[in-house]
């Protein structure tokens, strides 16, 4: 891989990385539910479900969801269920009236002591996106050099993209962590609750509906 590839891969991989989306929502309602720290687990699961990409890529996997129309309506299904079973979680949260007294979970809080749940979710709401599984068979192979190794540079790609949504949704989870006052407000968090919740649902939605 060139220099210039390098700087234009991640200067792409960055605009994909800031664009809000299913990833992006996941990490704000999990920190709204339960804290920075699961925020930042989150992105671990989103970020690990990169390489699982990237690995499938090079290994031509990927290129059966490109091709198969059966194969990739059951992905996109399966990913489309998944949003919608954690928007729907978020739903029922926002229509259930709390205490005045509840208050976001912090470090230690046995609410947030539950890593496994926040990576399974990050990674599996990743992995179980088909247009992302197309997305790296079609882009990542734009920055392979003839003599580059196919998965090593594969999974290198992967690495700086992960590299980015850890530091961006990071980022994003200890804002979120900052306006701890003003998300406690119950109506507050409320709102957030259903908002978040209902993109997650309107995004599996789009996702059952796109093809490839």
């Amino acid at each position: 891989m060139t220099a210039a590839g390098l700087i234009t891969y991640t200067a792409v991989a960055a605009v994909l990385t800031v664009t809000p989306g299913a990833d992006t929502m996941l990490v704000i309602r999990n920190v709204i539910a339960r804290g920075q720290r699961a925020g930042v687990v989150t992105t671990l699961g989103i970020c690990s479900g990169l390489f699982v990409h990237a690995l499938l890529s090079a290994l031509g996997l990927s290129l059966i969801l490109a091709r198969s129309a059966e194969a990739f309506t059951v992905g996109k299904l399966a990913g489309a269920l998944y949003l919608g079973w954690l928007g729907a979680q978020s739903l029922r949260r926002a229509a259930r009236r709390a205490p005045p007294e509840a208050t976001l979970p912090r470090a230690g809080d046995a609410r947030a002591s539950d890593p496994a749940r926040s990576w399974r979710e990050g990674f599996l709401t990743n992995v179980l996106n088909p247009k992302v599984a197309v997305f790296y068979l079609a882009f990542l192979p734009q920055f392979v050099g003839p003599r580059d190794p196919l998965l090593p540079t594969f999974l290198a790609l992967a690495a700086i993209h992960a590299t980015l949504g850890l530091v961006w949704l990071s980022l994003l989870s200890s804002l979120l962590e900052r306006a701890r006052g003003w998300f406690e407000r119950p109506a507050v968090r409320r709102a957030l609750e259903g908002v978040s919740g209902a993109v997650l649902v309107g995004l599996g939605a789009r996702l059952a509906l796109a093809r490839r």
